[in-house]
């Protein structure tokens, strides 16, 4: 019975699509989602859940560049979660089906391929595919994706050519029309900071870093502010202006605390740092401690960063 109702039923849409192209008509075009807007970068296992879920039903409503791009994403998501074999299995196929014409598919596809090379510090791999991506890009007129390419390769090139891809993204998205483009900037102002910063450049760093809060508060980003002037204030501890940095710190803690958000370890082990610079050692000592509890429960930080969460053990007497 099963399997006479699907017969039914696409024999009735059969019906259906020839009676339209007998009078003309069109069936009506399906809203599809724009893709981005279906991310939480910080809970990638729900946004596979929504690509499936996309994927599902838009079967018979989307095009075939539309559902590659689909695939792209998905990939991505999964590579987020470390699933690489997964991932990379899912680019293949979609690398498989991809039309030999430039198309937006094929530009993600470049891009997410690249991205599972470089979590996976295959750099020598990643690379070319972004410089392949930006080069589409370029020529497609697609400066969201150019953007993108260029702030990957920033990523993943050596420290000596970072700043200028940083450099490059940043002109193609001041000088676009494309507002999905000129979103980037709060972003790569953060990143030239922090490039600047690696560098030892800390008052280049501070500017940039005072660039990004200005663009940050200017579009209200909310969580990308706060984020922001962080950093400002950790450039300032930098440069040794630790007084300045402390206070900031402190506002900031005070902010966050004002709008009932959780408490940030990065923010709590600034402030110990400060106070300890500043001979408070025994004042700093609980932050050091709260900045540890926190952090430690960070797997990238407890992965890369051990002899940091065991200073800030110590300093804060976590024995």
């Amino acid at each position: 019975m099963r399997l006479f109702a699907q017969e039914n039923c696409r024999y009735a849409r059969f019906l259906l699509f020839f009676s339209l192209s007998l009078t003309g008509l069109q069936l009506p075009a399906v809203a599809l989602p724009e893709l981005d807007t279906l991310w939480d970068y910080d809970r990638p296992a729900l946004s596979e859940s929504r690509f499936r879920k996309l994927l599902e039903e838009t079967q018979e409503a989307a095009d075939d560049d539309y559902h590659l791009q689909l695939q792209t994403q998905l990939a991505r998501a999964l590579g987020l979660q470390r699933k690489l074999s997964a991932a990379h299995m899912l680019l293949d196929d979609v690398s498989y089906h991809l039309p030999p014409e430039p198309c937006i598919a094929r530009l993600r596809y470049l891009l997410e391929r690249g991205r599972l090379f470089n979590t996976s510090h295959e750099q020598e791999r990643a690379i070319p595919l972004f410089e392949s991506a930006l080069k589409l890009s370029l020529q497609m007129k697609a400066d969201f994706y150019a953007v993108d390419a260029a702030h990957m390769l920033a990523i993943a090139s050596p420290l000596n050519k970072q700043l200028g891809w940083n450099q490059q993204a940043m002109l193609i998205a001041e000088s676009s029309h494309d507002e999905r483009a000129q979103k980037w900037l709060g972003s790569l102002y953060n990143n030239m900071g922090w490039t600047y910063h690696d560098q030892e450049n800390y008052q280049q760093a501070l500017e940039m870093f005072e660039k990004a809060l200005a663009w940050h508060t200017e579009h209200k980003t909310g969580n990308g502010e706060l984020i922001a002037e962080w950093s400002v204030a950790r450039a300032l501890r930098s440069l040794g202006k630790i007084e300045e940095a402390l206070k900031r710190q402190q506002a900031l803690y005070q902010t966050r605390s004002t709008l009932n958000l959780e408490e940030d370890g990065y923010v709590s082990e600034e402030i110990a740092e400060c106070l300890l610079s500043l001979g408070r050692a025994e004042e700093a000592a609980p932050h050091f401690a709260k900045a540890w509890q926190l952090l430690s429960q960070d797997r990238w930080l407890l992965r890369k960063e051990t002899e940091r969460l065991q200073r800030l053990k110590q300093l804060g007497g976590q024995n």
